[in-house]
């Protein structure tokens, strides 16, 4: 998670302090339509699979506890 939070903090410069695991993602603009689809390839290359965006929705990227939950804890984790 710490490649995950400080990718997201290198795209927004003007934040203060370290990020909430339950701060909202998308409704704070912190990942832009921009820069979606290199997080998902972040998210591939820390988590080591694909990620089939037909089986995901965006609440999956909510915050860094659904990211977690969903893309880097076992049973989560999408195959592919």
């Amino acid at each position: 998670m710490d490649r995950i939070a400080a990718w997201i903090l290198e795209k927004n410069p003007g934040l203060d302090g370290p990020l909430a695991a339950d701060e909202d993602l998308i409704e704070g603009r912190l990942i832009d339509s921009m820069d979606f689809l290199e997080f998902i390839d972040l998210l591939e290359d820390v988590s080591g699979t694909s990620i089939d965006l037909q089986d995901v929705t965006i609440d999956d990227f909510r915050t860094l506890n659904r990211v977690q939950e969903r893309f880097l804890s076992p049973s989560g984790t999408p195959t592919g």
